[in-house]
């Protein structure tokens, strides 16, 4: 039973990205938020997303301790 409770977790965690860049991108921005850097030179870019890197982080350490907690 401990197996299908983590693939529903891994499934519900899946969900909730794909929900987070689905809908990320409409209402939050994600990708071009202040701190989202891009640099261009000729034919070459370079994006760096740090600020959705870090908001991303944060949200998801919430969320992991919110559900799996401190045991």
């Amino acid at each position: 039973m401990e197996i299908g409770r983590w693939l529903m977790l891994f499934g519900a965690l899946l969900l909730a990205v794909g929900a987070l860049f689905y809908l990320g991108g409409r209402w939050l921005h994600l990708g071009r938020l202040p701190g989202d850097f891009v640099w261009q030179h000729g034919s070459f870019t370079l994006y760096a997303p740090l600020a959705s890197s870090l908001l991303l982080s944060l949200v998801l350490t919430l969320l992991l301790n919110l559900f799996l907690g401190r045991r």
